[in-house]
């Protein structure tokens, strides 16, 4: 990393970036960044780090869907004791990044170290933040009114690593889920499940089980082409490090790209009217409600309105006291809709071990994912033209160009 912060501002300088995934989507994350143009990357387990000038940490934040955050990877060394950590987070160039009034918070990890209080280890960078900030500010405490920058001294088998939180708020908060439902899945996750279920946005999507609304919205958006992020704001948006004029450029990048006139069939129902009205809400403060219909429907009075689609849902667990009985109902609906709509492609992510046994289908693949922290199973059932486009139909899949 340069030393030279006049080159910095130019936004042409290589950072060590990191973007934090759920565990099971990291591949995911990785083709989200191909796809912007970040080819240089490294997969690991729950991140993907990636290399990127200053128009990387715009671009990411704007258009990922699946990952948690965008991190600049400030630096990694081993550390067995405080001293060693001290020197460590004080070699870091501070001053690059924060300015003299800069609110900068330290938060701290430690698995399978040495150093293993983690408040010990805050103190400890935190002190070293201020000492390598004093060398250019001449200050005895420093005020913190200005811009957030959130630091994370993670240590992990005695190696240190140090990151700079450009996101603020995590990434799955796109900003138009103000309202949830009683079990909400995250947006990162929902939009994930469509990633992954290889859809085109020339074909039909339903969710039979829609809830709030989540995972017709972030199909909506995949199939506009319209960047997750593009209506809310990003820490780093108020350093001064990164020039305004690349957030700029960033989001009249997104605009550019966004198809908002391409035709959606997509449509989510769901048997709970009061859940639905917060749908409703969500899908207006997204500026999507001509892009998804929204019917209150039991899932037997569902009928087939066009062959080759997507039914991807995230339904019930059946976690609770006295609820087995009906999620199991519920399976048993599904798959009974699923035979209905013979021809089209089914994802199911549930935590219920028994799952197949009552869609009566063994699926065609699995993948284990996490709806927070509860772990689950994707069930993927394939239809005859899955993930592929319709004969005569136009570009098959929305993507950004990077």
């Amino acid at each position: 990393m340069t030393n030279s912060s006049e080159t910095r501002r130019h936004g042409d300088t290589p950072l060590r970036l990191i973007a934090p995934a759920p565990m099971g989507l990291e591949a995911v994350v990785s083709r989200e960044l191909k796809l912007l143009g970040y080819d240089q990357q490294q997969v690991e387990n729950g991140r993907v780090r990636f290399r990127g000038d200053l128009r990387a940490i715009c671009r990411a934040n704007l258009w990922l869907r699946t990952a948690d955050r965008v991190l600049v990877e400030m630096a990694e060394f081993p550390a067995t004791t405080f001293e060693e950590l001290f020197q460590g987070v004080r070699s870091i160039p501070w001053e690059e990044w924060i300015p003299e009034d800069g609110h900068f918070i330290v938060n701290g990890r430690s698995h399978q170290s040495q150093l293993s209080s983690v408040p010990a280890c805050q103190k400890v960078a935190e002190k070293a933040v201020v000492e390598r900030l004093r060398q250019r500010y001449p200050l005895e405490w420093f005020p913190k009114s200005g811009a957030r920058y959130n630091i994370e001294v993670a240590l992990l088998k005695n190696t240190v690593t140090v990151t700079l939180d450009t996101s603020g708020p995590g990434l799955h908060k796109r900003g138009y889920r103000k309202l949830v439902g009683e079990a909400p899945i995250k947006e990162t996750l929902a939009a994930a499940m469509v990633l992954l279920s290889r859809w085109h946005p020339d074909r039909p999507l339903l969710d039979p089980c829609c809830g709030s609304g989540t995972i017709p919205i972030e199909a909506a958006l995949i199939g506009h082409n319209l960047a997750p992020g593009l209506h809310r704001s990003f820490d780093a948006e108020a350093w001064g490090c990164v020039p305004a004029r690349l957030w700029e450029e960033a989001r009249e990048e997104a605009f550019d790209l966004a198809d908002y006139d391409r035709p959606l069939t997509i449509w989510g129902s769901d048997i709970d009217p009061g859940v639905l009205e917060l749908a409703r809400h969500h899908l207006q403060a997204a500026g999507l409600t001509r892009s998804v219909r929204l019917e209150c429907r039991p899932l037997q009075e569902i009928e087939k309105e066009a062959p080759y689609g997507y039914l991807i849902t995230n339904p019930p667990y059946g976690e609770r006291l006295g609820e087995l009985e009906a999620v199991e109902a519920l399976y048993r609906g599904l798959g009974a809709l699923a035979r209905r709509l013979e021809d089209w492609s089914v994802f199911v992510i549930t935590a219920h071990k028994g799952f197949e046994r009552f869609f009566g289908r063994r699926a065609d693949r699995k993948r284990k994912l996490y709806n927070g922290r509860i772990e689950c199973d994707l069930y993927q059932y394939e239809g005859p033209y899955h993930g592929r486009r319709m004969p005569g139909s136009g570009e098959g899949s929305a993507r950004v160009e990077g």
